[in-house]
């Protein structure tokens, strides 16, 4: 016992420097032992059961689920969650399955989209019809308003009640230097920003007030073929059920195939590769195109409500625990044994381990499962809108979404492109614990932005999201990345994701336990996490912690 508490006090030290070594190993190595990968499976077994049904919102599998963490969260001790005395913060969502029809009128031509092979159309408004009838349609670039950048693609031009065409993804805007690179200075180069995404597009023509926004499809910026496109928004899915009915969401929000857009922009009489090529400009200016828009969506909705499920350890510090460290973890997809019921799992095995802890970390600690990751972030961003505690107060969201099954590694792949000061406390814990942090491997599919910590990061909360490492510890060079493809090409959404006897959790208890340490720092430090210079969320939370 006393090596092994001597090994904790290597890997550990320095982290605390007002602690002495001695006392922090003796303080962690409890909690640090109540991550294991029996544990781990166990949760993983029960919540990726057939049983539990893919753990989608409004079935008996959410009911389940939700049951389940909760009595996992007053078994292990935590307080519940919510001020209210539950375990739970309700979520009030709507299904939507919609059927949507699309034309273009140019001159005296109509141009009929085929769905879903041509387009996509939804609405996030909770209204049976949307209907767009001769809207004028014009082509914003990527649609992309930023201070950081000083970007403007509207310019100012009035584009209410009208349709807008963009392109995925940020401006490739080539090195002055070298012109075969992208330039890191502006929207961080190769890699992905929050203007990238398809949901900043949407929300930005919703404050503008266009009618409806289209998104042309490139299968290289976009990192996914439009088949992904078409089965995640062919079928029924999830919007917030808001007083309001989503009033203020853009009118109708589409997809169409980079085949659809040049034929488009060709029929108006221009050329798409020469309005791609000026939109990599400041100078940029919107065009509009001799085409009026026709969009019909009928939608059948479906009100109910969904859960997310909240756990609480009070800090010990009277003048600190009214401020918070959230880890969290979405769920929702087929039976999802590594994606993710693995990530619910490790949140459970984490808030066991915290509860070994004696004192309490000074600040307190919040665990979320949230409903409706897959269905766009839903029950993250209710609480986000809706926060049970003050966002202000709240220093940083650790979100956990799927573990490495496959052993040790002596990496740990860095996520949250090194956006905040928690990318360096992770990058200490690794090197303490004998490994390295590895940089974003493929920063340009913008996973970042991408899971639940994001609807926090956009209001200013800076968030650290890891993946698990690929330099597997006695295995050939290439076997972490040829396992990742393989999960991703045959489980990754699929009903084959499901617990396999193959697995070695060790690895992925390795990472877990880098996280509690990261958050046990955070936890119990003297300042907050920051975002670093340039990060598009810094400003928000500037400006939130000066009020």
């Amino acid at each position: 016992m006393k090596t092994a508490r001597l090994l904790v006090a290597i890997l550990l030290a320095g982290a605390l420097s007002s602690l002495a070594t001695d006392e922090l190993a003796e303080r962690l190595q409890p909690a640090l032992e109540a991550i294991t990968p029996d544990g781990l499976l166990a949760h993983i077994k029960i919540l990726a059961s057939d049983e539990f049904e893919g753990r989608a919102p409004g079935t008996k599998g959410e009911e389940l689920s939700v049951r389940y963490i909760a009595d996992q969260f007053k078994q292990i001790g935590l307080k519940p969650g919510n001020p209210d005395g539950t375990y739970t913060q309700e979520v009030p969502l709507a299904g939507i399955k919609s059927e949507p029809k699309m034309s273009f009128t140019v001159r005296d031509k109509t141009i009929d989209l085929k769905y879903p092979d041509d387009f996509v159309a939804s609405s996030a408004r909770l209204e049976p019809e949307i209907k767009i009838d001769n809207s004028d349609v014009i082509f914003v670039g990527y649609g992309i308003v930023t201070p950081e950048y000083g970007w403007d693609d509207y310019k100012n031009v009035d584009v209410r009640g009208k349709t807008i065409l963009m392109l995925i993804n940020d401006p490739p805007i080539p090195d002055p230097k070298d012109s075969s690179k992208l330039d890191d200075k502006r929207f961080k180069g190769k890699a992905m920003t929050y203007y990238g995404r398809w949901t900043y597009k949407y929300e930005i023509a919703a404050k503008k007030g266009a009618a409806a926004a289209i998104i042309i499809h490139e299968t290289e910026p976009a990192a996914y073929p439009y088949s992904v496109v078409k089965t995640s928004w062919a079928k029924a899915n999830y919007e917030i059920d808001a007083p309001d009915k989503n009033i203020e969401a853009v009118k109708a929000r589409s997809w169409i195939t980079l085949d659809a857009g040049k034929k488009l922009v060709a029929d108006c009489g221009e050329d798409f590769d020469a309005l791609k090529k000026s939109a990599i400009t400041k100078a940029f200016r919107p065009v509009s195109l001799n085409a009026k828009a026709n969009i019909n969506i009928k939608q059948q909705l479906r009100s109910f409500k969904s859960h997310n499920v909240i756990g609480k350890l009070d800090g010990s510090d009277p003048k600190l625990q009214d401020q918070y460290v959230i880890y969290m973890q979405g769920d929702q997809i087929f039976n999802g044994a590594i994606d993710n019921a693995s990530g619910v799992g490790s949140l459970i095995e984490l808030a066991a381990a915290f509860t070994k802890l004696n004192p309490p970390p000074k600040r307190s600690v919040l665990f979320m499962a949230t409903t409706a990751e897959e269905a766009g972030l839903l029950g993250a961003k209710f609480y986000a809108e809706h926060p049970l505690y003050p966002l202000e107060k709240t220093l940083a969201d650790i979100n956990i979404d799927t573990v490495n099954p496959w052993g040790k590694t002596r990496d740990i792949e860095d996520l949250s492109d090194n956006n905040s000061t928690l990318d360096d406390l992770l990058a200490a814990a690794a090197k303490r614990n004998g490994r390295v942090m590895t940089p974003n491997s493929q920063s340009e599919k913008g996973s970042f932005y991408r899971a639940d910590h994001f609807e926090f990061s956009k209001l200013g909360v800076p968030a650290l999201y890891t993946g698990g490492g690929k330099d597997l510890i006695g295995k050939p060079p290439d076997f972490g990345r040829q396992k990742k493809d393989d999960y991703t090409a045959h489980r990754y959404h699929q009903v084959s994701d499901e617990v396999n006897p193959e697995w070695d959790l060790s690895g992925a208890v390795q990472d877990i336990q880098l996280l509690f340490e990261v958050g046990y720092q955070v936890a119990n430090g003297d300042k907050f996490p920051e975002w670093k210079a340039g990060t598009e969320f810094k400003g928000k939370r500037d400006a939130t912690l000066k009020k």
